[in-house]
């Protein structure tokens, strides 16, 4: 058994700066599945949200968020983010992140995006996510506080209710168990606090802009702990994945329509404007759901986003990456218009937690994309996310200091006595298979209580399966992954039953109109009905600012 003061589980931004912050203080373990750098982080392009111009206010930025998110967002967290975006700026600055600056001068470049009322996207030109990553991969490299465990996979927490030790009412978080991918064994990491940051789950569809590694793992392992999950039917789809047969999940970033980038149909006519007043500069999910309308309506494969009206100079300072990348696929952005489709992006919905990142388990926090903070509400506002992911990790962290004690349980070993290799995998890779294009079809976009109820039959009998091969086989990687995505999407179809209304990234067919009635979607795990507080909204404590 390893001994760790904090376990981290996930080396995205919300890791890496929670593993930055604690380290001088703590033992930290990073649990990362393949390299450090694979994470939705280190694909973002877009920036980081700040409300930093002379021009623009904190409640602007506060308003957007609320506007985006349908209504659906806290009002008081969306104040305590916004509010701390500027030291979060900071705090990566001192990091080393080298954001763009304005021409001859030490001023930020800010840009645009969707849902946005000002300039204030903070950003290293088109690979900001990149950039940061780079510079914390660095720190955490060199820091002689922290172990990282890369290619390494968690399998499952460990709490006290499950191994019915500790003579409490509270359901305690104890260390976790972790394969090694390249080995097949199982290591117990004892800790004192557990933290997941393992992002979203938008591997769950055939079509995402994300990694790999986005399989809703730390949803997964929280929900089977006694956590409760909300919002989970609130999948934000990115409308502008580029369509290629050789580049399956290239996002072509939102800052590329803040620039003048306009949508077009196959005959060069743009349509973003007979849907909202916005045009192309609306949020995402209106973008997403006219994108998704003109192409059903139409019957074409896929829209165009056009730049090609800016010089090729200005194309190039602004989006060298994404010039590059479509280039190489013979596509001259400067030319010609990128084709692009809608891809799933972004779990608006999570983990809930409260000002502190703490979730109904004690000693268990959960940060970015994993987490349901009530940031996002029903669609989250471009470039929120890694302001969330800053913030929170400090939130966490300053309470992680204050409160934590060491409990140095004696856990046990992983049982694999009674279980055998795998006789077919191939069984994982169909199942695997089917479910991301059952998802993709009949929970997709736009839905119906017909494709929900069509999804949840699936899932039930999928579930029967996996969970057998799970007890009967030893685990891998793809298995882990597999029961995770599983465990996901019955909580994305449970929530899209149960809300009977359409609101930002949930629209449905058969209730096409808004309610009057504001609520978030939660789910409670039955086993642990009387486990945990029964009422809907963690106490919020407020939180130390950060700087």
């Amino acid at each position: 058994m390893l001994n760790f003061d904090v376990a981290i589980v996930g080396s995205g931004l919300a890791g890496l700066s929670t593993a930055i912050k604690l380290a001088d203080d703590k033992k930290i373990a990073i649990i990362s599945k393949r390299t450090l750098s694979e994470s939705s982080s280190q694909w973002a392009q877009g920036g980081i949200a700040a409300s930093v111009s002379s021009v623009d206010s904190t409640e602007a930025h506060v308003n957007d968020t609320i506007v985006a998110g349908a209504g659906l967002c806290d009002e008081s967290v969306t104040k305590f983010v916004t509010a701390n975006s500027a030291s979060a700026l900071n705090w990566l600055t001192k990091m080393g992140v080298n954001f763009t600056k304005q021409a001859n001068t030490s001023e930020l470049h800010l840009t645009k995006e969707g849902g946005h009322s000002h300039r204030r996207i903070a950003h290293v030109a088109d690979t900001t996510g990149s950039a940061i990553q780079s510079a914390l991969i660095e720190k955490v490299n060199n820091h002689p506080n922290i172990t990282i465990f890369e290619d390494h996979i968690a399998v499952d927490l460990i709490t006290n209710k499950k191994l019915k030790i500790i003579k409490t009412e509270k359901n305690i978080c104890l260390g976790l168990y972790v394969l090694e991918n390249t080995s097949g064994k199982v290591v117990t990491i004892q800790a004192d606090v557990t933290v997941l940051a393992t992002g979203g789950a938008s591997k769950v569809y055939l079509y995402t802009t994300n990694p790999d590694v986005s399989t809703g793992d730390g949803i997964s392992m929280a929900w089977r702990s006694g956590c409760r999950v909300a919002n989970m039917e609130f999948v934000q789809f990115h409308p502008t994945c580029l369509y290629h047969p050789h580049e399956k999940s290239f996002l072509i970033s939102e800052v590329l329509r803040g620039e003048g980038g306009i949508l077009k149909l196959p005959n060069n006519k743009p349509f973003m404007h007979l849907y909202d007043i916005r045009g192309d500069l609306a949020p995402r999910d209106v973008v997403a759901r006219a994108i998704d309308f003109e192409m059903k309506k139409r019957g074409i494969e896929c829209v165009y986003l056009d730049i090609s009206h800016k010089s090729k100079k200005f194309i190039m300072e602004h989006f060298p990456m994404i010039y590059e990348r479509c280039l190489s696929l013979n596509i001259d952005i400067s030319k010609d218009p990128i084709p692009v489709v809608p891809a799933a992006h972004y779990s608006c919905g999570g983990v809930m937690t409260d000002f502190n990142a703490q979730t109904d388990v004690d000693n268990l926090y959960a940060v970015g994309e994993a987490a349901y903070t009530g940031l996002h509400g029903a669609n989250r506002l471009a470039s929120n996310s890694l302001l969330e992911c800053l913030v929170f990790s400090d939130a966490a962290v300053s309470h992680i200091v204050a409160k934590h004690k060491a409990h140095r349980e004696i856990l046990p070993r992983w049982d694999a006595s009674r279980v055998t290799d795998a006789d077919e995998e191939v069984l994982i890779t169909h199942t695997w298979n089917e479910l991301r294009r059952f998802m993709w079809n009949y929970v997709g976009i736009v839905r119906t209580n017909k494709r929900l109820s069509r999804a949840m039959h699936r899932i039930d009998m999928l579930r029967d399966e996996v969970n057998e091969f799970y007890t009967n086989f030893k685990i891998s990687n793809n298995l882990i992954e597999l029961r995770n995505l599983l465990q996901v999407a019955e909580l994305i179809v449970k929530s899209a039953i149960s809300r009977k209304e359409s609101r930002g990234l949930h629209f449905s067919k058969d209730f096409p109109e808004t309610s009057n009635k504001k609520y978030i979607t939660i789910l409670e795990p039955a086993n642990f009905v009387g486990a945990i507080e029964k009422k809907h909204t963690i106490k919020k404590e407020k939180s130390t600012s950060i700087g």
